[in-house]
């Protein structure tokens, strides 16, 4: 890899400033999701382990620049030393006077937390002077945050280019994951993209069409590839004004040798409610008045046959309203069938997106996939083909 990783590391006896997400949910002081917090724990051990003292660099919420007391990072130090196991010290800055003697306050194996990044205005703008304060802290800078390596920040690019640096454990794991997806993966490849809205999402087609060898199209973005080829899907969801740019993205497709899939057949119904009376009728034959909610069973086994064909898949968005019964047929079945042949080791499976894991999770097929990311812009970023600063630091 052309990055460094902890292994690669000499932390013996140094400080060692590690950017981590811990952007996590609240309600009435108390954080309701540690998924994240949770995650940091492997890099923070394995930096112990090595002999380095843990400063943990990280922002909270869009404070634009001013300090919010409520988005403040001393909120979440309980939880987060409840997770690791260990003494959390709190920096009221994250430079200065303040940041310097929590660390020199710190003992072996303690970890110190940095106030919110965003409270300085040079965060988001990279300035070189705050990410020179921030360089002066430590020895070795170490990002575990990939969701935040799509921003050019202070902590996330800035420092990493004044310090040796190195990916965390997270970071890595998540690199490797993407690297097997499309960086150099084993063929054929499938991408599934779904979700509401084609101009959302042209730039990640754009670039898809020329990387895998299959793109299933699904949710209301199918709507609009079909409005495209003609076909009518009467009151669904559907950016009529896209359909040119449909025809160019299956046009650009064809000459890149990648076959485009959309639904066979569609789940319609009147009104968009659990339990709503809903049909399965052919793609070509939606009632004018019915929407189009979910694929249908034969676009599922379609699905399933390219899917068992395939060596690598990467997941974008679910194929129809999962939220809600029975929309959510079409999504849980490829989701299932797609996890199944990942614990068989048939296939390389990726996921991202808010929508995607909540989907995923729902269909109870997220712990079988080989890599969920939670990155959220990072990965659709990394989907579009566009370079990541916080890892494009990490490579010098």
């Amino acid at each position: 890899m052309p990055w460094k990783t902890l292994d690669d590391m000499d932390l013996n006896g140094k400080v060692v400033l590690v950017r981590v997400d811990i952007n996590v949910p609240m309600e009435a002081g108390r954080v309701t999701d540690m998924t994240r917090i949770d995650k940091i724990r492997p890099t923070v051990d394995d930096i112990v382990a090595k002999g380095g003292k843990v400063v943990l660099l990280a922002h909270f919420d869009r404070p634009k620049g001013k300090v919010v007391p409520e988005m403040s990072l001393g909120h979440v130090a309980n939880a987060l030393a409840g997770s690791l196991g260990r003494k959390v010290v709190f920096a009221t800055d994250c430079v200065g006077d303040a940041a310097t003697s929590a660390i020199a306050k710190a003992g072996a194996g303690e970890v110190v937390l940095l106030e919110n990044t965003r409270f300085h205005p040079g965060e988001e703008k990279n300035d070189p002077e705050l990410a020179a304060q921030l360089a002066a802290l430590g020895q070795v800078y170490v990002n575990d945050a990939f969701s935040a390596a799509h921003r050019a920040h202070a902590s996330t690019e800035g420092l990493a280019r004044l310090l040796p640096s190195a990916a965390g454990r997270l970071m890595e794991a998540e690199l490797r994951a993407l690297e097997a997806a499309l960086g150099s993966p084993k063929r054929p490849v499938v991408a599934v993209v779904g979700g509401a809205k084609v101009s959302t999402k042209i730039e990640l087609l754009a670039n898809l069409v020329t990387k895998v060898d299959h793109l299933v199209i699904g949710g209301g973005m199918a709507n609009t590839f079909l409005v495209a080829e003609g076909i009518e899907v009467g009151n669904s969801l559907a950016e009529r004004e896209m359909a040119e740019t449909a025809r160019e993205i299956r046009h650009r497709a064809q000459k890149a040798g990648c076959q485009i899939h959309l639904p066979v057949d569609v789940v319609v119904a009147r009104e968009f409610k659990a339990g709503a009376d809903s049909q399965v009728v052919s793609v070509h034959k939606c009632p004018p008045d019915a929407m189009i909610l979910d694929a249908g069973p034969e676009t599922v086994k379609e699905l399933e046959k390219v899917f068992a064909g395939a060596r690598t898949l990467i997941w974008n968005g679910p194929l129809g309203a999962f939220e809600i019964e029975p929309f959510n047929a079409a999504t849980f079945a490829a989701a299932q069938e797609a996890a199944r042949l990942t614990r068989e080791g048939k296939l390389i499976s990726v996921a991202g997106g808010g929508d995607t894991v909540a989907a995923l999770n729902a269909a109870g097929a997220a712990e079988d996939f080989t890599f969920i990311s939670t990155a959220g812009g990072a990965f659709l970023e990394w989907m579009e083909g566009k370079e990541l600063p916080g890892v494009q630091a990490l490579m010098g």
